[in-house]
């Protein structure tokens, strides 16, 4: 019985759908649409009271009310008149604003290579304020008034240094390029003392002379805007000496029974990848006596950071213990030997660093900048030409010793490749090669990157080359990489004067340039 219910269920669900589909086809067609008449339409006024109440809240607010009007008109009027109008309000405003900047045309902003803005100008001041002092003495009042104030000075402004922080400045230094001219009436119970012979000169210059020996060039006001610790930018004061050198009783991380220990060194604060001793196969008790040197740029809170990890060949690496010596605990120029003992972590509360983890032994010696080195080379090699061969050889010998090459790519101006234009700079120094960062689709790229080589000497007779390249974004593509220009930079000037801050004309290329600024520091 359920077979053949379900046998005419089938067969009555394929005639039925064909058969709906084929009467649905002819009713379409055949069937007649009922004719739509149009609505009839009649005057408000026609309406009655029921009809109308029907549509009020249908009927606009500038027919309900009479204080709403429409304003097709005054489109209509601005469309006509708008051309006319153009011209005359951008006359208007021309004619009021050109008087405005015609104060500001005596502004010269000057190109210095720093990070700094410098300007100079002309002011000239003249009114009759109303400053009146009174002097008692016992019961006499003196009543002293200030008349006729004129001031005609020449200050040079310097926003400076330049930061990422709102208003863009630190400080503000002001200075007074010449001898300022002020001018005054001074009145003393209703005259004038300023007309007394010889009295009007004597203040005269008495304020010249004392505004000049506070202001005038090279005094300078400064005017701090942002806290020093937001504006200052650490810059390096010395060198640690790490001389790495064993390490005992580690612990067993291999199957065997032993370790292939190594260790890693760092600055706290620095983004510059670590400092690695060589791996010791097989060895519990390793013995390096490996020497680094690190920059210093704050003892008093940076920390180094020792690190003694296992090497494996495969997978990470297990760290066997880690230690961290404060840089304020060294004395300057002095070697000192530690003998740490290694930690799991930082946490002093982690019972985990009470189990015995073994020793790492390291000698550390801080060594600060000469500052006044790189002033005193500088100074004497203005009058280079002057000095005997013995006062040439103490120089030399003066500049001579370990230091710190810092070199600042700050960016390129006017460089453009023929098939795309994404900058970036590669530095050549001692068979070591640093490379900035690329900037996409640019023709004057900044990229304010520092790279630091520590030497055992002065680099007299050495030079760096600098090129800039582009590069297509795709690595996959023919003509990826293209030269926009290079150049090489003598580093004996630097030596000498201890800082240059100079733009380079790009060999090779038509207008290209390049702003670098390099430091070689003394230790």
């Amino acid at each position: 019985m359920g077979f053949f219910s379900t046998l005419l269920g089938i067969i009555g669900f394929g005639i039925g759908i064909p058969l709906g589909l084929v009467i649905g086809f002819f009713f379409f067609i055949y069937s007649k649409p009922d004719e739509v008449k149009d609505p009839m339409i009649r005057p408000i006024y026609e309406l009655d009271s029921d009809a109308l109440e029907e549509v009020i809240p249908e009927i606009p607010l500038w027919v309900k009310h009479p204080d709403f009007d429409r304003v097709d008109w005054l489109n209509k009027f601005i469309a006509a008149m708008w051309p006319y109008l153009d011209k005359a309000i951008c006359s208007s405003i021309r004619g009021m604003s050109k008087p405005m900047f015609a104060e500001y045309i005596g502004i010269k902003v000057h190109d210095t290579n720093e990070n700094e803005i410098v300007m100079e100008t002309a002011i000239k001041w003249a009114g009759n304020p109303n400053i009146v002092l009174i002097l008692r003495l016992f019961s006499l009042q003196i009543r002293i008034q200030l008349v006729d104030l004129q001031i005609f000075a020449a200050p040079r402004v310097a926003l400076k240094p330049l930061v990422p922080a709102f208003p863009c400045f630190a400080n503000i230094v002001v200075s007074l390029l010449e001898k300022p001219h002020i001018d005054f009436g001074m009145k003393i119970l209703g005259g004038d003392i300023m007309s007394i012979p010889g009295l009007y000169q004597f203040v005269q210059e008495t304020i010249r002379k004392q505004v000049s020996n506070l202001y005038l060039w090279p005094h300078v006001f400064e005017i701090p805007i942002l806290d020093a610790s937001v504006a200052a930018t650490k810059k390096p004061v010395g060198i640690l000496h790490v001389n790495v050198v064993k390490a005992s009783k580690l612990s067993k991380m291999d199957l065997l029974g032993t370790s292939d220990p190594y260790v890693k060194l760092s600055l706290s604060g620095e983004r510059l990848p670590s400092k690695k001793t060589t791996i010791k196969m097989n060895n519990l008790n390793p013995i390096w006596n490996e020497k680094f040197k690190l920059v210093v740029k704050d003892p008093e809170s940076q920390v180094l950071q020792l690190q003694v990890y296992d090497w494996d060949k495969v997978g990470g690496h297990d760290r066997l213990g880690m230690q961290l010596v404060p840089l304020k605990v060294l004395t300057p120029y002095e070697t000192k030997e530690l003998t740490l003992d290694l930690l799991k972590n930082t946490n002093i509360n982690d019972h985990q660093n009470k189990k015995p983890r073994g020793q790492l032994v390291v000698e550390l010696k801080f060594t600060p900048f000469r500052e006044e080195s790189s002033k005193f080379s500088s100074q004497l090699d203005g009058c280079r030409s002057m000095v005997s061969r013995d006062e040439r050889d103490l120089q030399d010998d003066f500049v001579g010793g370990a230091g710190l090459l810092s070199v600042k790519i700050q960016g390129a101006a006017s460089v453009e490749g023929k098939r795309h234009s994404n900058p970036y700079a590669v530095m050549h120094f001692r068979g070591e090669k640093k490379k900035t960062k690329m900037v996409k689709k640019c023709r004057d790229p900044v990229w304010n990157e520092t790279f630091e080589f520590m030497l055992e000497e002065p680099p007299l007779e050495e030079k760096i080359h600098i090129e800039v390249r582009s590069r297509k974004s795709s690595r996959f593509s023919f003509f990826s990489k293209e030269s926009l220009g290079h150049v090489e930079i003598n580093l004996g000037d630097v030596v000498h004067n201890g800082r240059i801050n100079t733009k380079y004309h790009l060999i090779n290329s038509r207008h290209g340039m390049i702003h670098v600024e390099i430091k070689w520091t003394v230790a």
